[in-house]
């Protein structure tokens, strides 16, 4: 009898206890409740955005409103010098145009990609690829600086062969070349993410080596 008694008393007890655990927590089931099972579901759910943005800014990092222009204005910049550099593959006809020519597009083709993952990992808007001419994006050319041929200079680029197209073809990059540098010397200036800065730094030494090399050829 009195183990019959103690196994039906040990679960009238429980049953007691569970009773009164729910009358305390239904005091405070509309408080208590989701203070302890909403932060165990919302922390994750506010730690994973945390954890995630910087993944992608890690890959982005800080960066300011130079950065973001640098970008969208050295994509097209670099296109139109790629579309020259396509010009003196099947029209130049010194050798040594057309090699600078390949090394341009070589070097400057990888950078538009990279210049292009920067700006979707900030968010900001890619130039698309038919934005290559002066009225595509607003590269800077109120100042005359950025080095962009019109409509009109690839035109006559296009019509050009052998000899005459080796010599606006140079004339015309050199311009180009000067207007990539004043951009790349704006960035490291003013710009704060520093893969774009180390970008513009190689842009300087390249393009102005390249400069050089153009000039003297100019000459022979």
């Amino acid at each position: 009898m009195k183990r019959a008694f103690a196994l039906i008393t040990v679960p009238a007890l429980a049953i007691a206890l569970a009773a009164c655990g729910d009358g305390d927590d239904g005091g405070s089931t509309g408080h208590s409740m989701p203070a302890h099972s909403m932060p165990a579901h919302s922390m994750p759910a506010h730690s994973m955005p945390a954890h995630s943005a910087p993944a992608g800014g890690a890959q982005a990092g800080p960066h300011n409103g130079q950065d973001v222009m640098f970008a969208q204005m050295m994509i097209p910049h670099h296109r139109q010098a790629i579309e020259m550099a396509d010009l003196a593959a099947t029209r130049a006809s010194s050798a040594e145009v057309k090699t600078l020519a390949a090394d341009i597009k070589k070097a400057q083709g990888p950078e538009i990609q990279q210049l292009g993952a920067w700006l979707k990992a900030w968010g900001a808007p890619v130039p698309s690829p038919g934005t290559t001419g002066m009225g595509g994006m607003h590269h800077g050319g109120t100042d005359g600086m950025d080095g962009m041929m019109s409509e009109k200079d690839m035109k006559e680029l296009e019509a050009a062969k052998g000899a005459a197209f080796d010599r606006a073809f140079l004339t015309m990059m050199i311009q180009h070349h000067e207007g990539a540098v004043a951009m790349a010397k704006a960035e490291q200036s003013s710009g704060q993410f520093p893969p774009a800065k180390q970008m513009a730094a190689t842009i300087i030494s390249s393009q102005t080596a390249e400069i050089a090399k153009m000039r003297s050829l100019l000459k022979q």
